[in-house]
């Protein structure tokens, strides 16, 4: 029997154009690298809501997607429907970080519904530093418009000021506040703030 020899290769690696310009001689083009996603821009609130609704029409029964499209609304400012899909999710997803940190978002929307406006709150702070209920709520307003540095400045003083003030709220504050930001350089450096001030 003739031995079978070996009608095409290479030795050893290739760099990798050499190699795509062998696959290609015999018709097999790889397909390309996918991009780096480190620069690619974040998905904005909105650009999430579209995309979870239409995925959740072609998988209705998937309570993970739920549970994202509950987060992107909550980032929106809504507060009723993801309310109803966090209250329809089975117990194993309810208690997801995602969850708790979709509830953290609405009780600090539901705690300023009704409050004055960040310039009246600051105003109140400036006349008064022991108004404890205006510093909260600044606080939170601040952290639901964007400034999270300056809203957990505002948390770490009323607990500065007075850890025991409604029950334990500033300690409970922060760490809601800590559950709902994404920045963890910025929260481990506020929990370290907040653990010198308690211990």
């Amino acid at each position: 029997m003739q031995a079978r020899q070996l009608v095409d290769g290479f030795p050893g690696a290739l760099p990798e154009a050499k190699l795509r310009e062998f696959l290609g001689k015999h018709g097999i083009v790889p397909r390309a690298a996918p991009e780096d996603d480190a620069d690619a821009p974040e998905e904005t609130a909105e650009a999430a809501e579209i995309r979870l609704r239409a995925e959740i029409a072609a998988a209705p029964d998937n309570d993970e997607l739920k549970l994202d499209l509950a987060l992107a609304l909550t980032r929106l400012g809504k507060t009723d429907e993801p309310l109803r899909l966090l209250d329809a999710l089975p117990a194993n997803l309810g208690t997801d970080d995602r969850a708790r940190k979709a509830r953290a978002r609405l009780a600090f929307a539901a705690l300023v519904a009704t409050a004055p406006d960040i310039a009246t709150l600051e105003a109140r702070v400036a006349s008064n530093p022991d108004d404890a209920q205006a510093r909260h709520l600044l606080g939170v307003r601040l952290i639901l418009a964007a400034q999270p540095q300056a809203g957990l400045d505002q948390l770490i003083e009323l607990l500065r000021r007075d850890r025991s003030y409604a029950d334990g709220l500033p300690r409970k504050a922060l760490i809601d506040a800590f559950l709902i930001l994404d920045d963890a350089e910025l929260v481990s450096r506020y929990r370290r703030k907040m653990a010198s001030l308690l211990f």
